[in-house]
C-alpha cells in the first residue's frame, strides 16, 4: 500500500450534505486571510470542525432477528417509560423510550436500529429548546419514523432539534425497505434521537452511556434475560 493510499484509509469519508456548509467556511476563510491573516487561520480551524462533524465513518452492524442497535451516536440520556408523540400512531400507552443526545462533536448521521419497512414519516414543527431536557421530547420540532421489522413488531424512532440544530435531513422516503444500521436521516448541529421500544422488552443500555449509531446493541426482542446490571468504571 503505497503512503498516499494509507493516508485516505486513515480518513473519516465526509457525507455529502456537508460539502455545501465545508465549502461555505473555507470561502469565508479566504476572504478572512484577505482581511487579516489570524482570523483567516480561526476560519481555518472552523473549516476543519465542520469537516469533523459532518464525518459519516463506516460500522459494523451485528445482524440477528431481534437484535436492536442504536440509531446515534451520543449519550444515553434517558431510559424511562413515556408516551411515543401522537403522530407515529402507536398508542397511548408508555412504552420504553431510550433518549440519546448528540453533542456538536458526535457523529450526526442516524442510522436505522433494525431491518424492516418505513411504515411512516412524520414531521412535526416545533420549538428549539436544549435537546438534552425531557420536553424537547413534545415541544421541540421533530421527524418520528415507524419501522415494521419482518416479524409485524413496529419501533418508533424519533430525531429531534436541538438548541442549535436547525436542519432535520431524511434519507428515506414512506415505504421503503432498510436494514439495520442504514443510514436514514442526519440532523444538522447538535440534537436527540428518541427510540420506542415495544411493551415489555428491557432496555439493555444505561442513562450515561456512549453509543455508536448501527454498532451498539440498545436491546434485543427475543431475549429471554431478566435484565442486565452496569457499573461505572
Amino acid at each position: 500500500m503505497s503512503i498516499v493510499d494509507s493516508i485516505r484509509s486513515q480518513l473519516v469519508p465526509i457525507h455529502s450534505e456537508g460539502y455545501p456548509f465545508v465549502g461555505a467556511f473555507a470561502l469565508v476563510s479566504l476572504v478572512l486571510f484577505w482581511l487579516w491573516s489570524p482570523l483567516g487561520w480561526i476560519g481555518v480551524v472552523a473549516t476543519l470542525w465542520c469537516a469533523y462533524f459532518f464525518r459519516d465513518p463506516p460500522r459494523v452492524t451485528p445482524l440477528r432477528d431481534g437484535i436492536l442497535v442504536s440509531p446515534a451516536d451520543g449519550r444515553v440520556s434517558r431510559v424511562t417509560p413515556a408516551v411515543p408523540p401522537a403522530e407515529l400512531g402507536l398508542g397511548t400507552a408508555p412504552l420504553p423510550r431510550v433518549s440519546i443526545f448528540m453533542s456538536v462533536f458526535d457523529v450526526h448521521v442516524n442510522r436505522s436500529p433494525t431491518a424492516g419497512r418505513i411504515e411512516r414519516i412524520a414531521y412535526t414543527p416545533g420549538l428549539f429548546i436544549n435537546a438534552d431536557l425531557d420536553k424537547a421530547s413534545e415541544n421541540n420540532e421533530r421527524n418520528g419514523f415507524v419501522i415494521a421489522t419482518p416479524t409485524g413488531v413496529k419501533i418508533g424512532m424519533v430525531q429531534i432539534a436541538g438548541l442549535i440544530a436547525r436542519r432535520i435531513v431524511t434519507f428515506v422516503r414512506e415505504g421503503a425497505m432498510v436494514g439495520a444500521g442504514e443510514r436514514v436521516g442526519l440532523i444538522r448541529f447538535g440534537s436527540r434521537v428518541d427510540i420506542y421500544l415495544p411493551e415489555g422488552t428491557r432496555p439493555l443500555v444505561a442513562e450515561g452511556q456512549t453509543t455508536l449509531a448501527g454498532e451498539t446493541i440498545i436491546a434485543d426482542l427475543k431475549t429471554a434475560d431478566p435484565g442486565r446490571t452496569f457499573r461505572v468504571g
